[in-house]
C-alpha cells in the first residue's frame, strides 16, 4: 500500500493484512511518516506488515510506524537461507521471503529443502510465523509481477507445508489465484501489482476480485 485509500479498499474487501513496502528501490516504497497516517486509520484487527530488503533495523522502522509484522527479503549479498535472525522484538510476527528458486532449481533444491527439515527439527523456524515464496531471484528480490511454475514447485510445497506455513507470492490475479491455491496448497497468499491500475496504485475493482476469489476456493480445498 502507498495510500490511504488503497488500503481502505483492501479493508473493506476482507484482506486479512496489508503491506508496505520500505525498499527504496520498489516503486511500490512508501516512508515511514506516510505509513504513520495509514495504519493510524486502519482497523485493529488487519494485521499491518512491513517488507523490508536486507534492513538491519527492519524491527525498528516497524514499530516507529505502527506495524505488527515484519516480512524479510535476502539482500543482494545474502543467500536465500542464509541463518538470520529474525527481528529482534517479540512483538513482531516474523515472515521470511525467498525467490521460489530457492525450491526449484535442482542444483540447490534438495540442499535447500533439507535446511528447511533440518532447521524445523532444530528450532530454528520456531522464531518464524510463515515463509512467503515469491518469483524472485537473487537480482530482484520480488515485486516482478510474474508467476513462478506451480507445476514445478508442487512437490517441494508438499515438503515445505510440512514443516512451515508457507505464503505464495508473485503474479497472482483474481483469475489464477484459485488455481494457485489447488496445486500448492498454501497458508496463504500474496498479491501487489495483480490488483494494480498501475505500478504502486490499486484497483479497487481488482482487489474485491482477488479477495472473493481466494474466499471461494479456500472453501473448497480448506
Amino acid at each position: 500500500m502507498t495510500n490511504l485509500e488503497d488500503a481502505l479498499v483492501a479493508v473493506e474487501a476482507g484482506a486479512d493484512a496489508v503491506g508496505f513496502v520500505f525498499y527504496e528501490k520498489s516503486p511500490r516504497y512508501v516512508s515511514e511518516e506516510i505509513v504513520r497516517e495509514i495504519v493510524k486509520q486502519l482497523p485493529q484487527r488487519v494485521e499491518k506488515v512491513g517488507v523490508f530488503v536486507g534492513e538491519l533495523h527492519a524491527a525498528e522502522i516497524a514499530m516507529r510506524s505502527g506495524l505488527g509484522a515484519v516480512q524479510t527479503y535476502p539482500g543482494p549479498s545474502e543467500g536465500p537461507i542464509k541463518a538470520h535472525a529474525p527481528a529482534d522484538n517479540r512483538n513482531l510476527k516474523q515472515y521470511w521471503a525467498v525467490p521460489s528458486s530457492t525450491f526449484m532449481e535442482k542444483r540447490i533444491a534438495n540442499a535447500n529443502l533439507d535446511s528447511v527439515a533440518w532447521g524445523r527439527h532444530q528450532g530454528f523456524w520456531n522464531a518464524f510465523d510463515a515463509i512467503f515464496v515469491d518469483s524472485g531471484n537473487g537480482q530482484r528480490p520480488g515485486g516482478t509481477g510474474n508467476a513462478f511454475d506451480w507445476c514445478e514447485a508442487a512437490p517441494s510445497f508438499k515438503i515445505l507445508n510440512q514443516h512451515l506455513r508457507v505464503v505464495v507470492a508473485g503474479g497472482l490475479t483474481a483469475e489464477n489465484v484459485g488455481e494457485a491455491m489447488q496445486m500448492l496448497k498454501p497458508w496463504g497468499v500474496d498479491v501487489s501489482s495483480g490488483v494494480e491500475a498501475r505500478s504502486g496504485k490499486k484497483d479497487p475493482e481488482k482487489v474485491r476480485a482477488f479477495v472473493r476469489a481466494v474466499r471461494e476456493m479456500d472453501q473448497k480445498v480448506g
